[in-house]
């Protein structure tokens, strides 16, 4: 065997995400004389939290940063004297990449890239391993008996596993041109303590601390093997010492797992009935059925799996129950299919010099092309919240309920102060808040209604057209997902919707309203922000909250009219979706929803509730849409809208008759009583 390869200064890249932080704890505790610089740009998934065990080592040193910052990577490298890189850091979660795959091409390809060109520049690296994932290599046959070797085909099945596939040809590019000293490892599924509770292990653990169903994708058939995060920790330590450069070394175990045979077991650490707790949800779009590999080229070396898997799940179980509050409100991780943790902008915060942005005050100025690093500060920062709301339309209905909504969940806000039409304004509000949402509440409807919108065409056409796009285009620029209350007064009943007939506009179906200026303004701008895929579109339909006293409440409206139309419409009940609508960021979803209650309900009957609730000497009189006619410039929409798809997605939404009386009637009861 040739002679054991011995570092001295260490860059460990994502060390303050799960498994990376195991390997640098474990290093500065076994080798006191080696120097390791980490590099993390503290992104949702990591937790300084998690090298404490390192903090007040002398040879440790944090830098807040990313990997995909050239002038960066070659500071650290040159001023540090680095020999050898522990490449980590990535995207790994599948579910995110099915949402978002844009950002992991841009994590785990690019990043990768950035760092084997400062190797290559800079000539002193004698170690880089770079840490892949055994998805690359593909689904492994059901009746396969032998796993797949480090020469197999690689056969990336989702987004994911296809950049950490693309990440490892570049590093095997570099090896082959440049003569870079690369070594690629390949692991089945890791689980342990600290690990973020997005992954199957932890996220069951913590579901089942609550009582709470533990969903399982598919049938649950899938299998995995695990391994526990010291046994891989060590894995890399003997990889380290003893790998051979330009060689791929599977870390794996032949201890399969179904997935449903996990959860069963983890319902048995809680003694919870697992027939009462398993809930089955939707599959990914692709799930791989089985992942298995060989690994006797890393036995070669001398390592082997030393924890039983009931020993690590027990000491797994145990680290969750003493630290549930580890990662804070981690509540968006624990629904079936996670998918809004990952927003570009979304990172943990670092009360250091954030050493990727070159205009940070923190920083300082060494006489070169690059900024200066400073080791973690001497105590360990507060967590401080991971989201950030940017509204616009703060002197409007929804934009003022959003803060209100806001500062009653603790979630850090400001409203925008530019323009929408306005670039250079909406750039200079990005760049002062540095959100990690974006909400339009924004828009012109016509005071009182939206008759103004016919006499006032360009004046519609400015804010709702051409602001709208602007701050959607300037949102897609810096990675931001907007979130736009749209409306849904783009439909009105026709043959293959007649009304009563409890057959919904989809949101897939063709806007089929023009008969206002301002409904063709809104169906001109949803159509063109289909091509944005950073936008997700909301549509509202006459809007009502507990708030009788609000002038553009519909209540509020069709209760002070002399004469009202009697037509079932689709409606929005603010108190409720409003929430639901800040959870719809949370999770990271996109597209168009059509944003009502299930259901439809009459003016009559909202004015029969309004008089059993709130005052029973009410009266009204009803008139035809012919005689609504001549009394308005532009007709009105009057649709069903489909809300099966935001009742799938949040199963707890009540029916639109429902949701009136338990949000807006029965609060007003008494005070109007």
């Amino acid at each position: 065997m040739a002679t054991a390869y011995k570092p001295k200064n260490i860059l460990i890249t994502g060390a303050a995400g799960f498994i990376a932080s195991h390997v640098c704890n474990r290093l500065i505790r076994n080798y006191p004389e080696y120097n390791i610089v980490v590099l993390d740009k503290l992104d949702y998934c990591s937790n300084l939290k998690n090298l404490l065990p390192s903090r007040s080592s002398p040879n440790f040193k944090f830098i807040k940063g990313d990997v995909g910052s050239a002038d960066l990577v070659n500071f650290i490298l040159l001023t540090e004297s680095i020999d050898t890189i522990m490449h980590f850091a990535a995207q790994t979660h599948v579910d995110n990449s099915f949402g978002n795959s844009f950002e992991f091409t841009k994590n785990n390809i690019y990043g990768t890239h950035v760092l084997l060109e400062a190797c290559k520049v800079t000539g002193q690296i004698k170690r880089f391993i770079h840490v892949s994932t055994d998805e690359v290599y593909g689904e492994t046959e059901e009746d396969a008996v032998v796993g797949n070797h480090e020469a197999s085909q690689l056969l990336p099945t989702n987004p994911y596993s296809a950049t950490k596939a693309g990440a490892e040809m570049l590093v095997m590019a570099y090896g082959s041109s440049y003569g870079l000293p690369v070594i690629t490892t390949r692991g089945n599924n890791v689980y342990g303590p600290n690990q973020f509770p997005e992954k199957l292990i932890p996220k069951f653990i913590l579901l089942a601390m609550k009582g709470k169903p533990l969903p399982i994708h598919g049938d649950g058939s899938n299998v995995r093997s695990y391994l526990y995060c010291e046994d891989v920790a060590e894995a890399f330590e003997v990889i380290l010492h003893r790998g051979e450069v330009g060689h791929v070394y599977n870390i794996g175990t032949k201890k399969e797992r179904r997935v449903i045979d996990v959860a069963k077991e983890i319902c048995g650490l809680f003694s919870l009935n697992p027939e009462s707790q398993i809930k089955f949800v939707e599959n990914r779009p692709f799930n791989d059925q089985r992942y298995f590999l060989d690994d006797q080229k890393l036995k070669y070396l001398g390592w082997s799996e030393r924890t039983t898997w009931a020993e690590g799940l027990k000491k797994t179980m145990e680290w969750y129950v003493k630290n549930p509050d580890w990662w804070g409100d981690v509540s968006g991780a624990l629904i079936p299919h996670p998918r809004m943790l990952m927003m570009p902008g979304i990172e943990r915060q670092f009360d250091g010099p954030d050493v990727s942005n070159p205009d940070s005050p923190s920083t300082v100025d060494c006489s070169s092309e690059s900024q200066l690093v400073s080791p973690a500060p001497e105590k360990l920062p507060a967590q401080k919240p991971a989201l950030k709301f940017l509204i616009y339309g703060r002197t409007g209905w929804i934009g003022g309920l959003l803060g209100k909504i806001c500062e009653k969940q603790g979630i850090p806000f400001e409203y925008g102060k530019g323009r929408l039409e306005e670039r250079a304004q909406l750039l200079a509000d990005i760049q002062s808040v540095k959100p990690t949402h974006v909400f339009n509440a924004a828009g012109v409807t016509g005071r009182p209604n939206v008759d103004w919108c016919e006499t006032h065409k360009p004046e519609t056409i400015r804010t709702n057209v051409v602001g709208t796009l602007t701050l959607a285009d300037v949102c897609r620029e810096h990675g931001i997902l907007m979130m736009n209350y749209a409306t849904g007064c783009i439909f009105e009943y026709d043959e293959a919707h007649p009304i009563r007939s409890g057959i919904g506009f989809k949101e897939e179906d063709k806007p089929n309203f023009t008969g206002s200026f301002y409904s063709k303004t809104k169906s001109m701008v949803e159509e063109l922000l289909k091509e944005y895929d950073n936008v997700c579109t909301l549509r509202v339909r006459m809007p009502i909250s507990s708030d009788l006293s609000n002038p553009r409440n519909f209540i509020t409206k069709i209760a002070r009219y002399n004469k009202v139309v009697d037509i079932p419409n689709s409606m929005t009940i603010l108190d409720e979706l409003l929430p639901i609508s800040i959870e719809m960021a949370k999770r990271n979803l996109r597209g168009i929803w059509n944003f009502t209650n299930p259901g439809v309900v009459s003016h009559n009957e909202i004015l029969e509730m309004y008089k059993e609730y709130i005052d029973p000497s009410f009266k009204w009189v009803n008139f035809t849409l012919e005689e609504q006619a001549k009394v308005i410039v532009a007709p009105r929409s009057n649709n069903e809208m489909d809300a099966s798809k935001l009742k799938k997605e949040f199963p707890e939404l009540l029916p639109i008759k429902d949701s009136l009386i338990k949000y807006v009637f029965e609060p007003n009861k008494k005070s109007f009583a």
